[in-house]
């Protein structure tokens, strides 16, 4: 897991090494800080040297802005190479999942992901940048002060020594406690995104159901359960302050009462005992030892708290695309022929048996083929194992004659165009948004698709017409109108293969006929596979393909099944039944 995660220091790690080589530069003047000190007193003070008050009040004022310069110098490394470290992470994180499968993003919820991206990376930088800097800078203390204060008198210096048992068993209580407290936190974390996510997505829902107080009170709920979390683990963090400064004002004490006996039994001789100013610097570097030890202590607890964000990074990092592209990998699609051979797909974690069973079908370049079945009867997964957002579990599809595992990834997606059901417009203006088709597209190429799409005519009534702004997820259009922006986008791609998952329900259907008449016009030579609940939407389709249950039950023109497919007539009959009565 850390390598994972160092691998996301990349051109920060000047800065990161820079930071403890500084931290070095300041813990050193802190320890030397107390024995000038204590020369100050003994030499200057107590004989009232002059001289050696200058002499030595000259140097803490070199050693104090060393160690401020080089402190100063620390936090700035440590802030750059931090931020820098958690941008690289995002960037990571962002860019490993733009490559996921749909099976890879089936694994992780939207707003699990949001929160790794976000909550997670920031709780992993903090800890990173106290690595950096209290990592070191604690043990460095302890060692240098240990020295120092072993140096002055050894035998008084050993008090702290009792200390270390008692904080040592109250990190180790307060660390295994809390660690499980935090990993409930941030998968808390992941349900309350959900819940603001769902809430601000179906506002309109929520409003026309008047559900406003529904939605508050299940927010509320997560956000009750967190806050719970929280106080829970801060009751177990709230133990180590008292049991730190404890330690510390004991130590104070009997060091402070061991000295003083130290050196009324020496009256002040340094030869015999102990001096006024050796004492006092004594407990200075008593207080430097256990602050240090309550450094590392601080230490862990912020490690303790990081490694479960840590965990769920690594989780992203971790997940391996299960598509991808082949070693020497075909790069253009020939024509636009597909074939399904016995093909059978399932979602193995969801389902136990197959979404698609045995699935033969050969559609030539350049055919109109149109697919109807009720809900979940395997429509849309068999059109995404084309561009391969699914591998076929068994059998093999192939488009232009080669197995799509045998494409390059893009090439392959780059040769078919995909209306989804789910349509989906980016805030931007609505060129930009018509542009992720192509990007390089003319004016008069955009105006042109879209007027094959029948979308010309409302956006030259939108204010700024093809310069106008689309909010995300396009809320300031209409269902149909959105579909017809998406239907535009997909031509500009000039595809060999053409997707219309369902995609145009929300239009009337003389626009219907409409778009159609215009693929065939524009696009003759591409395939085209329309997915639809309306038969007229299909009825002049080269083949109609009618699916059940994950099974092709028949294939023909309409004419065909209407004379040989009870499924396919009884679904026309009930669509235009109303129509003939009128």
């Amino acid at each position: 897991m850390i390598k994972k995660l160092a691998a996301s220091i990349r051109q920060y790690k000047k800065q990161a090494i820079a930071t403890p080589l500084f931290m070095v530069g300041e813990v050193a003047m802190e320890t030397v800080i107390p024995l000038v000190m204590s020369y100050l007193i003994d030499r200057g003070i107590t004989r009232g040297d002059m001289g050696q008050i200058w002499l030595y009040g000259a140097v803490l004022l070199g050693a104090a802005f060393i160690s401020l310069f080089s402190g100063v110098m620390s936090g700035r490394m440590a802030a750059v190479s931090s931020a820098g470290f958690a941008r690289n992470l995002r960037h990571d994180m962002y860019y490993h999942i733009q490559d996921y499968s749909f099976s890879n993003i089936d694994h992780f919820s939207t707003s699990s992901i949001i929160t790794r991206l976000t909550t997670d990376v920031t709780n992993v930088q903090n800890a990173f940048q106290m690595i950096l800097r209290m990592a070191v800078r604690a043990p460095m203390t302890l060692i240098f002060s240990m020295i120092m204060a072993l140096t002055i008198n050894a035998r008084i210096s050993m008090v702290f020594l009792f200390t270390l048992p008692v904080l040592g068993f109250g990190i180790y209580f307060i660390m295994t406690r809390t660690h499980p407290i935090f990993e409930r936190v941030f998968k808390s974390y992941d349900k309350l995104n959900n819940v603001v996510q769902e809430n601000l997505r179906g506002i309109r829902v929520v409003k026309n159901f008047v559900r406003e107080d529904y939605e508050i009170e299940k927010f509320n709920g997560i956000s009750g359960t967190i806050y719970n979390y929280f106080v829970k683990a801060e009751k177990q963090l709230a133990f180590m302050s008292p049991l730190m400064m404890t330690c510390i004002y004991s130590c104070t004490l009997i060091i402070s009462w061991l000295g003083a006996r130290a050196i009324i039994a020496s009256g002040n001789n340094p030869d015999v005992g102990m001096t006024t100013g050796q004492l006092m610097s004594l407990i200075t570097y008593v207080i430097q030892i256990l602050s240090s030890l309550m450094m590392v202590s601080f230490v862990f607890l912020m490690i303790t708290m990081s490694r479960a964000s840590a965990q769920r990074i690594v989780e992203v990092l971790d997940e391996k695309s299960d598509i991808g592209s082949p070693a020497q990998p075909a790069t253009a699609v020939a024509d636009g022929s597909v074939d399904f051979d016995h093909v059978s797909f399932s979602y193995a974690s969801r389902s136990e048996r197959d979404t698609l069973s045995d699935i033969d079908l050969h559609i030539p370049s350049g055919a109109v083929v149109g697919i109807l079945g009720g809900t979940g009867a395997g429509k849309s997964t068999l059109v995404q194992m084309i561009p391969r957002l699914y591998d076929a579990t068994k059998g093999t599809v192939r488009v232009g004659g080669i197995d799509v595992r045998n494409y390059d990834i893009h090439a392959l997606r780059d040769g078919v165009a995909m209306v989804l059901q789910k349509n989906e417009l980016f805030s931007g203006t609505l060129k930009e948004n018509l542009r992720w088709g192509n990007e390089n597209a003319t004016d008069a190429e955009i105006e042109e698709a879209c007027r094959l799409s029948q979308a010309d005519g409302f956006i030259r009534e939108m204010p700024e017409g093809y310069d106008s702004w689309i909010e995300q997820g396009g809320t300031n259009v209409s269902g149909g109108q959105k579909q017809r922006l998406c239907i535009a986008r997909a031509l500009l791609k000039k595809p060999k293969i053409l997707i219309l998952d369902d995609s145009t329900s929300a239009v009337d259907t003389k626009t219907d006929a409409l778009i159609r008449a215009g693929f065939r016009s524009f696009i003759p030579e591409t395939t085209k596979i329309i997915i639809a609940q309306r038969v007229s939407s299909v009825m002049d389709a080269d083949l109609i393909v009618v699916l059940d249950d994950g099974r092709i039950v028949d294939a023909g023109t309409h004419a065909e099944l209407l004379a040989r497919c009870e499924i396919y007539r009884e679904v026309h009959d009930s669509q235009t039944k109303g129509g003939d009565e009128a």
